[in-house]
């Protein structure tokens, strides 16, 4: 079985707004809410995509015959590959009721674990999404990242303690779904956090903390300023807001601020390893991509998620050596062309 056979797989199975297409650009899926589409007009998904295809690999095949590194070090975890399965929550309202959270991440989260990458788990307004997660993370030793969306304090406290229990690798908060339709008139409010919120939210844990949502340098110092261990830059799936610049857009201006002060990693419309690779050559550190998972799972559960990474593995592998990198540390901005 290959990729594109497990999509086919999946499309009976992914519920009405999703069609696991070919490629997972956001034509398909646009404006649909819930599913994987976004408010407005729909683009910026379109846009996160799109804006990947404009870069350009500089080929270099004049090099020594070495093998290719594609590991990678994550808060002192090593991985075979710079790519992290991204958040999902209330997978029955957006994807179609094959699966329960709890079903979704005990395919999602094992099989990550056991093909060298780890999963982001997601949140939801029921109280069963993280508590879900927490308990598929216990069974899985802690290999995976809870990501809690920005609840009242005390709120976002409890869903700490909950996670905590499974001594997971990082724990991280998806700020950039402050702009989801749900999260609006919440009581006790949900949403925004000041620099100094996102302090106290920090202070609950002496895990890493990462803050998802950075799409600025001036948010990417905000984050830095409430001690922040790393940031994800992103719009949200290009979900929550119109009219916003892509993730590949905004990236290497904000590797440059934060210099390697903080882990930096980006989503947005990544679909293969030279993706990735453009990533890295832009100054990230990883990557998280969240819809293709999603599709794999739904077309052949843990067979699906190990057929999609080795897939991303061997694109990866094939830029990094037709360009002249041979581990990670290699990839450099020189290695790509931009308009």
């Amino acid at each position: 079985m290959n990729y594109q056979e497990v999509l086919k797989l999946a499309k009976d199975d992914i519920g009405p707004y999703c069609k696991a297409c070919p490629i997972c650009n956001g034509k398909a899926c646009k404006n649909m809410m819930p599913g994987p589409g976004a408010k407005g007009d729909g683009t910026g998904a379109i846009r996160n995509y799109d804006k990947w295809q404009d870069i350009l690999l500089n080929m270099d095949t004049i090099h020594a015959n070495n093998k290719v590194d594609t590991s990678f070090e994550l808060f002192g975890h090593k991985f075979d590959l710079p790519v992290f399965a991204g958040p999902v929550g209330a997978v029955k309202l957006h994807y179609g009721n094959k699966y329960t959270d709890q079903e979704y991440n005990d395919i999602l989260v094992s099989a990550c674990k056991e093909n060298g990458i780890l999963a982001f788990t997601g949140d939801g307004t029921d109280p069963g999404v993280v508590k879900a997660a927490s308990k598929t993370l216990i069974k899985n030793s802690g290999i995976g990242i809870p990501t809690i969306k920005p609840w009242s304090i005390d709120i976002v406290k409890e869903k700490i303690d909950e996670v905590m229990q499974s001594d997971p690798v990082a724990i991280a908060m998806d700020i950039d779904a402050s702009g989801l339709p749900f999260l609006k008139n919440q009581t006790p409010p949900a949403g925004f956090k000041t620099t100094d919120e996102l302090k106290d939210v920090i202070k609950l844990t002496d895990k890493p903390f990462i803050i998802k949502g950075i799409m600025t340098v001036n948010g990417a110092k905000k984050a830095l300023e409430a001690g922040a261990k790393g940031i994800i830059v992103s719009n949200h799936g290009g979900r929550v807001l119109d009219n916003c610049p892509a993730t590949a857009e905004v990236l290497e201006e904000i590797t440059k601020f934060v210099d390697k002060r903080m882990l930096v990693l980006v989503d947005g419309g990544i679909r293969t390893g030279l993706d990735v690779f453009k990533a890295l050559a832009l100054g990230a550190d990883g990557v998280l991509i969240a819809r293709p998972f999603v599709n794999v799972v739904y077309g052949a559960q843990s067979e699906g998620v190990k057929i999609y990474v080795q897939k991303l593995k061997d694109e990866l592998i094939d830029a990094m050596s037709m360009c002249g990198a041979d581990s990670l540390k290699d990839i450099n901005r020189s290695m790509i062309r931009t308009s």
